[in-house]
């Protein structure tokens, strides 16, 4: 069952659970009317109260209603033995009246939960950054995310945290893509993303941000490390056996550009367009830089 459906089909049963109760109670009181020939007002009564603890056992909390169960429940007990007759509807009251608050609290509780679970969902999915299960690559909001934190770590603890960026992009992109087609330009990107997880550490991150663009982000990496890396992935990708949809062969052209974290520039990187239009401007004459 998919999680996101599972608030909903909670509250589908506890809806279809109170109509059921309700529907009960009621053929009791058909049941009962059937069998002494007669429609008293104790028949009305109960049907009366079996809806009203139906409402009380939504509105009220669920430590009130089963304060009132207990005392119902006394109170019915000592009636039931000094002065009441025994027949279905008396026992009925006993049972049902108090079954009908405790499952509509029940009821209540699982549908706040499941509302407010659905609301934190919806929250999450706007804050939580993304990462697609197939390529392994993390999206926009999820490098945003990245950037904020470790720029903040950079700016808290420059003596001992530092980090360097990096764009990997696909030049030529429209005559990649007409050549490969839409299913063969899918492919690309999820082979491309394999290759280079094969060249960088397990702690680094990686993202796509559209238009054959990938991000790296490289904790605790050094100007000289990065130039390697970069140079190594680069040649990793360009060396990379392509076909395109006619059979022939496609050479790929990667553009690399990188940017390494600098205290002064501390603000630039609270905001992840002009990051991302550095890391661009740096692929066209594949330069590592220091300012955004």
């Amino acid at each position: 069952m998919n999680t996101n459906q599972l608030p909903y089909r909670r509250m589908v049963y506890g809806y279809a659970l109170l109509i059921a109760l309700a529907m009960v109670q009621e053929l009791l009181v058909y049941i009962n009317v059937y069998v002494e020939q007669v429609f008293t007002w104790g028949d009305l009564v109960f049907s009366l109260a079996a809806l009203a603890t139906l409402l009380l056992g939504l509105i009220v909390p669920v430590g009130v209603s089963v304060v009132l169960t207990f005392v119902y429940l006394v109170a019915y007990f000592v009636w039931l033995a000094t002065f009441a007759e025994t027949d279905m509807l008396t026992v009925s009251w006993l049972l049902l009246l108090p079954a009908n608050i405790l499952a509509a609290s029940v009821i209540k509780v699982t549908m706040i939960r499941s509302k407010r679970f659905t609301e934190r969902l919806r929250e999450l999915e706007h804050r939580i950054p993304e990462v697609d299960l197939a390529t392994e690559l993390g999206n926009k909001p999820a490098l945003e995310d990245a950037i904020v934190k470790h720029s903040n770590l950079a700016q808290r603890y420059p003596e001992q945290y530092n980090f360097c960026l990096a764009m990997l992009r696909i030049d030529f992109l429209p005559l990649v893509r007409e050549s490969l087609g839409s299913k063969g330009y899918a492919t690309l990107l999820l082979e491309l993303s394999n290759a280079i997880q094969k060249q960088i550490r397990f702690e680094d991150y990686k993202f796509s941000i559209d238009e054959g663009r990938f991000i790296l982000l490289l904790p605790m990496t050094s100007l000289d490390h990065l130039k390697l890396t970069m140079a190594r992935i680069q040649q990793a990708l360009m060396l990379m056996p392509l076909v395109d949809r006619k059979g022939k062969e496609l050479n790929l052209v990667i553009r690399t550009g990188g940017l390494v974290f600098t205290k002064d520039q501390f603000s630039q990187y609270e905001n992840v367009d002009k990051v991302i239009a550095a890391l661009e401007r740096n692929t066209e004459t594949d330069l590592i830089g220091e300012y955004i």
